[in-house]
């Protein structure tokens, strides 16, 4: 039984959830979010909040059941207010800055690297902090990850591009041989 499938999810002011036979839309202040809907979930709407429930008893739809749950709840949160992942490009030379709509990385390569921003994320630099934000929480997060797989933090002198909360375990490197 899944706890979070069996608690209602409740609709704020401003929000419209339409469910259809395939699919089912969020439509808030933020744009409209879809996403298809699979047989063995059913979903209802009914006096301002959303139920989630399997349609068998079998193990693909109590599977199913918490995860359109929570992808409801999600829906429903970004919709009404952006999700927001913030990176941090690290070492000297490395900087991030905003051309238009791609992203234009120095990451000591011998080249700058370019990366497009999907459409429905915005993107702003500041101080080589970069903030992703967007409705869509699978798509801020996967745009969020791609930036960061450019050039991943490294343990022994923290280069590289993180995420703003991430801890980078730093190792100790080499150390000068005695001489005596």
């Amino acid at each position: 039984m899944s706890r979070l499938g069996k608690k209602a999810i409740t609709i704020p002011a401003g929000t419209e959830v339409s469910v259809g036979s395939a699919e089912f839309s969020v439509k808030g202040k933020g744009g409209t979010l879809k996403r298809a809907l699979h047989p063995a979930i059913e979903l209802k709407v009914e006096s301002g909040a959303v139920s989630v429930a399997p349609r068998g008893k079998t193990r693909l739809a109590r599977a199913l059941w918490g995860t359109y749950a929570a992808h409801v709840k999600n829906m429903i949160k970004g919709v009404n207010d952006p999700f927001v992942k913030k990176l941090q490009v690290e070492g000297i030379g490395y900087k991030a800055e905003l051309a238009g709509k791609n992203l234009k990385f120095a990451l000591g390569f011998s080249h700058p690297v370019l990366m497009a921003v999907p459409e429905g994320l915005s993107v702003a630099v500041e101080k080589n902090v970069i903030s992703v934000s967007g409705a869509d929480k699978e798509q801020v997060g996967q745009f969020a990850a791609e930036v960061r797989g450019l050039k991943k933090p490294e343990p022994y002198k923290g280069k590289g591009i993180r995420y703003d909360d991430e801890v980078i375990r730093r190792k100790q490197g080499k150390k000068a041989g005695a001489t005596a």
